[in-house]
C-alpha cells in the first residue's frame, strides 16, 4: 500500500507540472524548447506546491473569466506564495496579473508583472504584445516604439503599427518612407493609402511634399509609389491636369503599371475620354495588385458611367465576372442599386438575391432584397428568406415585421401572427413601425375571423401619433 501510495504521489506532482506545463503553453503560446526547460524541474521536493498553485490558479482564471478582477488577484496572490520561489510558475502569475491589473487600469502595476515576466523568462511575443497593447492605451506611442520593433523581428505584419507610431510621434518622414517602402514589398493598401493622407493633412506643407517627391522621381523615374502620391498630393490641390499628366509620365515609364489606373479611368471620365476610361477600369478590375475595397469604388463608379453611356453595358457581365470569386455579397448590392435606380426591378432582385445567398451577414443587402421580393410579390421567398435571416439577425425588428407581411399576403394568419408578436418586443422607439406591425396583426386577425381582436389592433395603430 506504501508503494502504491508514493507511485501515486509521484504520478500527481508530475501530473500537475504538466497541467502547468500546459498551461504554460496556453499563456505564452510559447515555443517547445521553453515547454522542455518546465519539463526539466526536479519534482522529488515539491510536496504539495503545485497543488496548491494549481488550485489557486485556476480559480484566477475562473474569476478573470467572469470579469471578477479583484477576485481574481487574490488567488493569484496566493498562488504567488504557493509557487515558493520556482521562477515558470511565479513567470505565469505575473503575467495573468498583469492582465488582470490592466483590466482594473491599474497601468502601472499592470506594466510591472509584464517587466517581471520579461526580466525572468526573456522577451516572449505574447508578454511583448501585452506591453505594446498596455502601452497604446495609455497612449504611451513612444514607449511601444522599441517593443514593435521588437515583435517585427517575428512578425513583419508589425511594421504597419511600426509606421502608424511614428505618425503618431510625429516622426511623419520616417512614417512615409516606410509606408512607401511597405507598399514597394507588399503592393498597395487602402490602411496605408489612409495613414499616408493624414500625415499630408496633418503636417500641411503639400508644396514641401511635391517639391520633395518631384526630387526623388528625377533621381529615380522607375520608383511608382512616388508617382502616386505625387498624384494624389496633385489632386488634392485641385491641379488636375498636372495630377493627369503625372499619371500619364507613370505609364510611360512604367508600362505594365496597374495602380495608376486607379486615377487614370477617373480623368479620361472627366475628359469624356470614354473607351480609356473603360481601358483603365478593365485594367483595376482584373488586378491582383488592387484591393477589393478600392474595385468596388471603381464598380460604383463605373456603373454611373453606365446611366450616361448604355452603350457600354455589354461590358457588364464581363465586370462582373472579375468578381465572381471573392465571395462577398457586396458586388451584387451595388448592381442591383444600379438597376433597381433604373427602374428595372426584376434585373435589381436577381441580383440582390444572388448576393444575399453569398452574403447572408449583410443586414442592408438583406433588407433590399426582402422589400424588392415583397413589392413584386414574391412572398413565398421573403417568407423564407425573412425566417432564415432571423436565425442571424434575432432582434431585427423589420424582419418578423416582413415574414409577417409575406405571410399574410400569402393567407398563413397563425404564422403571421406568431411573426409579428415575436417581433414587437424588439421595437425600440420607431412609432412608424410600431403602427406597421399593428395594421398587420389587425389583418392576421381579420383573416382568422378574430374580429375583436383586428379591431383591438387597428384601435392601436390608429392611436399612434406619428411625427411629420
Amino acid at each position: 500500500m506504501a508503494i502504491c501510495s508514493l507511485h501515486q504521489t509521484t504520478f500527481m506532482h508530475r501530473l500537475n507540472l504538466h497541467i502547468i506545463l500546459f498551461l504554460f503553453g496556453i499563456v505564452y503560446h510559447s515555443e517547445p524548447i521553453f515547454a522542455q526547460e518546465i519539463q526539466a524541474i526536479p519534482t522529488d521536493d515539491l510536496g504539495n506546491v503545485s497543488d496548491v498553485f494549481q488550485e489557486n490558479f485556476f480559480e484566477a482564471l475562473k474569476q478573470k473569466g467572469i470579469e471578477n478582477y479583484e477576485l481574481a488577484l487574490i488567488a493569484l496572490d496566493k498562488a504567488e506564495k504557493a509557487a515558493n520561489k520556482n521562477p515558470e510558475y511565479e513567470a505565469v502569475v505575473f503575467f495573468e496579473t498583469g492582465k488582470n491589473l490592466k483590466h482594473l487600469r491599474r497601468y502601472d502595476e499592470a506594466e510591472e508583472n509584464f517587466q517581471k515576466v520579461l526580466q525572468s523568462q526573456g522577451e516572449r511575443p505574447d508578454v511583448l504584445e501585452a506591453l505594446y497593447d498596455l502601452y497604446y492605451l495609455q497612449h504611451d506611442y513612444t514607449a511601444a516604439i522599441p517593443l514593435v520593433k521588437k515583435l517585427i523581428k517575428i512578425d513583419e505584419d508589425y511594421k504597419e503599427d511600426l509606421a502608424n507610431l511614428l505618425s503618431r510621434t510625429q516622426q511623419y518622414d520616417k512614417a512615409l518612407e516606410l509606408l512607401d517602402e511597405l507598399d514597394e514589398s507588399w503592393g498597395e493598401s487602402t490602411y496605408r493609402n489612409t495613414l499616408r493622407r493624414q500625415i499630408y493633412r496633418i503636417t500641411g506643407n503639400s508644396e514641401g511634399a511635391i517639391e520633395n517627391l518631384e526630387t526623388k522621381i528625377d533621381k529615380n523615374p522607375k520608383k511608382e509609389q512616388d508617382y502616386l502620391n505625387l498624384i494624389y498630393l496633385y489632386s488634392e490641390q485641385g491641379d488636375t491636369e498636372k495630377a493627369f499628366e503625372t499619371a500619364k509620365e507613370l505609364l510611360r515609364n512604367q508600362p505594365k503599371s496597374q495602380l495608376v489606373h486607379l486615377a487614370l479611368y477617373k480623368f479620361y471620365l472627366e475628359e469624356g475620354n470614354t473607351i480609356e476610361a473603360m481601358k483603365s477600369m478593365n485594367v483595376v478590375f482584373a488586378s491582383s495588385n488592387i484591393d477589393t475595397k478600392n474595385k468596388y469604388k471603381v464598380l460604383k463608379d463605373f456603373l454611373e458611367f453606365l446611366t450616361v453611356n448604355p452603350d457600354h453595358e455589354a461590358d457588364l457581365n464581363e465586370v462582373i465576372s472579375r468578381f465572381s470569386n471573392d465571395g462577398s455579397g457586396q458586388v451584387y448590392e451595388q448592381l442591383g442599386d444600379y438597376y433597381l435606380a433604373k427602374g428595372d426591378k426584376n434585373a435589381a432582385l436577381r441580383f440582390y438575391e444572388r448576393g444575399a445567398r453569398l452574403d447572408e451577414d449583410n443586414f442592408s443587402l438583406l433588407k433590399n432584397t426582402l422589400l424588392l421580393q415583397i413589392d413584386v410579390n414574391k412572398f413565398e421567398e421573403a417568407a423564407s428568406l425573412s425566417e432564415n435571416a432571423l436565425t442571424t439577425f434575432p432582434a431585427q425588428a423589420l424582419l418578423y415585421l416582413l415574414n409577417g407581411v409575406a405571410n399574410n399576403e400569402l393567407n398563413k394568419a397563425d404564422r403571421a401572427i406568431a411573426s409579428l408578436e415575436a417581433g414587437m418586443d424588439f421595437v425600440l422607439e420607431d412609432p412608424k413601425m410600431e403602427k406597421d406591425f399593428y395594421e398587420q396583426l389587425s389583418r392576421a386577425y381579420t383573416k382568422k375571423g378574430d374580429h375583436k381582436k383586428a379591431n383591438e389592433f387597428m384601435k392601436k395603430a390608429s392611436e399612434m401619433k406619428l411625427q411629420n
